[in-house]
């Protein structure tokens, strides 16, 4: 008769087609009942956390839930970052876990579902018989909330018979909040108004609205109104048009783009929750501005909000281009007016920062011309955040993975090239991670390498740094000993797991990438690229961290 295990395994496979994990005494019968019984793809990964950021990841770059899997005990402990990070991105993954037997904890045990309440992700623990109902409870749960669930087995119960698996259940998707209120389109009408009114409307949106499918409705409002648009850092490529689009807002933004936006007088924000870093900590808009806000929060997200309307980004967007248009308001003509070429403008930087360091500006231009078009970009977290996001376009919001950022965390960010390549297996990966971070997540380099192959690359922004700590507290005085890392050989690390190293000093020899590019995906190695940059360049987003923390 069909196990828990393979109850639990089965049932997982009617919603995923992708589990990352570690094997363990816990998730052992899980996971043989996975490869034998199901078509799910198994890809291990060589540390606990690189089976959930890979996850996450690939929820992040398709829409499709995966699933993580991980043993009790240490190997569930070793989870909780990444879980957190999923918890505060709002990444809908299933966390499968052997857990403590039924009889109670041994004495080695810990609290497991007090440490993922602690993080903010519900646990749900199967039991002899209705461990596929659990498994289908825990699916709707992860994707109504949009967070993490960790799925619980207890260890005396991973082999009990549990009779022939029934039908997976189908999940129930929430209905997208309607503008149905009369408080809603009261202020919907309003909105509207302002919009009508408006000689130098923008509209800003992010992450929020691309779930929502709002982006040809935000096109159409942009175009009524003759808006220039913006975007979060994850929101990037959701307007249809990009002639008028200034880039993303906040820290990663063009200085002369900026501008721009303080100078709205109406702006109107959809599915992006204006967090510090997108508010330039307060800074994004002038005081004149009328900040309108759109989103599934139930309060407006910031106090420069003015006007908030509680509704699904897509639904509140067509009723807000009929009402426009209904209005027979004329677009407003500011963005033909200006230079948005001018405006988007980064620093070029020089080949060499006056240390003789590469100039992570330089390289980041030259890096963006030679890589291949059809590209996912991952982020890990850290100073050379910047660099990717000012310099490397994405085509669409799935195509830049920020795993670490929504937590303030390093060292997520190899382990979560596995999921991004599962996502998108037609195209080049591209990892973008500091030395720090980097080194921190050294076990799934070998993940990353076999999982992405010849599709992926990773560039290390290599400073001999923990370079934000050197950027606030260095400069505030403090020892820099803790901050400095030796410089480590990223290039010989690389080829000790099967990829190509190449240690970049000057920019001619960034060669490799471009013939690299050229060859078939099939033909040529991972590539690590160890870009031995100045840490004496510091991106604009953290010259306003440290204005603000001085």
């Amino acid at each position: 008769m069909p196990s828990v295990s393979a109850h639990v395994a089965s049932t997982l496979a009617s919603y995923v087609d992708h589990v990352f994990g570690v094997m363990g005494n816990g998730n052992a019968y899980f996971l043989d009942a996975l490869e034998r019984d199901t078509d799910v793809v198994y890809t291990a990964v060589r540390h606990e956390a690189a089976g959930v950021v890979a996850a996450d990841a690939h929820y992040r770059a398709s829409g499709r839930l995966a699933a993580a899997t991980a043993t009790y005990g240490a190997g569930f402990t070793n989870t909780l970052t990444a879980l957190a990070e999923a918890v505060q991105a709002r990444v809908p993954l299933l966390l499968v876990v052997g857990d403590e037997p039924t009889s109670g904890p041994r004495p080695w045990g810990v609290d497991q579902i007090a440490l993922a309440s602690a993080v903010g992700a519900r646990t749900y623990t199967v039991g002899r018989t209705d461990a596929a109902e659990t498994v289908g409870i825990a699916v709707e749960h992860a994707l109504a909330y949009r967070l993490p669930v960790v799925l619980a087995i207890p260890y005396d119960i991973v082999h009990a018979d549990a009779g022939p698996v029934p039908p997976a259940p189908e999940p129930r998707h929430p209905e997208p909040v309607g503008v149905t209120h009369p408080v809603a389109e009261a202020r919907l009408d309003a909105l509207a108004a302002d919009l009508a009114r408006a000689e130098r409307p923008v509209l800003l949106a992010g992450r929020g609205a691309w779930l929502a499918g709002a982006g040809a409705a935000l096109g159409e409002l942009a175009e009524a109104t003759g808006a220039l648009t913006a975007t979060t850092a994850l929101g990037r490529g959701v307007f249809p048009d990009t002639r008028y689009d200034l880039g993303v807002a906040g820290g990663f933004g063009a200085e002369g783009a900026m501008e721009l936006v303080r100078t709205a007088d109406v702006a109107v924000v959809v599915g992006a929750g204006l967090n510090q870093f997108t508010m330039r900590f307060g800074d994004l808009f002038g005081p004149g501005t009328v900040v309108h806000q759109v989103d599934i929060a139930q309060t407006a997200t910031h106090p420069f909000v003015s006007g908030f309307v509680r509704a699904d980004a897509r639904l509140a967007t067509e009723a807000l281009v009929s009402r426009v248009r209904a209005l027979g308001a004329a677009p407003s003509g500011w963005r033909e007016s200006v230079d948005i070429a001018a405006a988007r403008r980064y620093d070029e930087g020089d080949e060499l920062a006056p240390d003789g360091r590469l100039d992570p500006r330089s390289a980041a231009r030259a890096i963006a011309r030679l890589l291949p078009e059809d590209r996912v970009v991952v982020s890990d977290g850290g100073h050379f955040l910047g660099w990717a996001n000012m310099y490397w376009p994405v085509a669409s919001p799935d195509r830049m993975l920020m795993v670490g950022t929504a937590y303030q965390s390093i060292g997520l960010g190899f382990g979560s090239v596995p999921g991004a390549a599962a996502a998108h297996p037609e195209s080049t990966i591209v990892l973008t991670t500091g030395d720090g971070g980097g080194l921190m997540a050294l076990a799934d380099l070998e993940s990353a390498v076999r999982s992405a192959g010849g599709r992926g690359i990773a560039v290390v922004w290599n400073d001999a740094a923990y370079g934000a700590e050197v950027n606030l507290y260095g400069l505030k005085g403090l020892a820099e000993g803790p901050m400095r890392i030796p410089e480590v050989d990223f290039a010989g690390l690389a080829a000790s797991v099967g990829a190509e190293g190449v240690v970049v000093r000057r920019l001619e020899d960034l060669a490799r990438l471009e013939s690299w590019s050229a060859e078939p995906a099939d033909s040529r190695p991972f590539l690590v690229l160890d870009l031995r940059i100045s840490g004496s360049v510091i991106a604009p987003y953290q010259l306003e961290i440290v204005r603000v923390n001085s």
